[in-house]
């Protein structure tokens, strides 16, 4: 029912992900992230939000991404109706698909990346995801919704899109955490709503706002 991208910036060490679905709130539902720990992304038929909450405790507590999605879906009786990504701060990732998630589903995994999706178009949608945030200009966050563009243009969620969100996390800034929970056009609204992040009383009000690397700044 949603397709998702995690992925951590080599040049920054930012974590980022990205998520839409065809249906009500993916921010919600979807990501999870942390700069201590990494980024996690639980969807499928029956997502469990406390997979995405217990894979980011696991991984802050030292565990790889791989390890975590094992530990985590082998306990739940429920596992084949959920999918589960992570990435962990060394860049490892590793995803599990439930066998009762409706086609296509499947994930793809890069250094530093994991692109998952079910209920899609096809593979391709995945592919493009992939490929457009590995080739997009910009900084992080640009490159996710350029991906998620991408992925919808490639048939996307079989039922169309109503929801998208947006999550970078890092040492060095504060966390820039973007939902459009319903809209018709959801991607191109994350785009709007993340360029006003950029622009304006907001963009000059960030740098006061505390962060893991200064804990204590404020306004000067």
């Amino acid at each position: 029912m949603t397709f998702s991208i995690l992925a951590q910036d080599l040049s920054s060490g930012a974590f980022g992900g990205a998520a839409a679905t065809g249906s009500l709130c993916v921010g919600g539902w979807v990501l999870r992230g942390d700069s201590r720990a990494g980024l996690s992304a639980s969807q499928g038929a029956a997502p469990s939000t406390l997979w995405g909450e217990d894979a980011l405790s696991l991984m802050r507590h030292g565990h790889g991404a791989q390890a975590t999605v094992e530990q985590l879906t082998s306990a739940d009786r429920g596992r084949d109706w959920r999918q589960l990504a992570a990435l962990d701060r060394t860049g490892g990732a590793a995803c599990h698909t439930g066998a009762l998630n409706t086609d296509w589903k499947g994930a793809l995994i890069a250094p530093g990346l994991v692109v998952s999706g079910n209920l899609l178009a096809g593979p391709q949608v995945l592919e493009a995801l992939r490929d457009t945030y590995l080739h997009a200009a910009g900084n992080i966050a640009q490159r996710l919704i350029a991906a998620l563009a991408a992925a919808e243009a490639a048939g996307g969620d079989t039922r169309g899109l109503q929801s998208a969100a947006l999550l970078v996390v890092s040492n060095d800034a504060a966390p820039l955490s973007l939902r459009v929970d319903w809209a018709e056009n959801p991607i191109g609204a994350l785009d709007e709503l993340f360029r006003r992040s950029q622009t304006g009383d907001y963009a000059k009000w960030l740098p006061t706002v505390p962060t893991r690397s200064d804990p204590e700044r404020g306004h000067d």
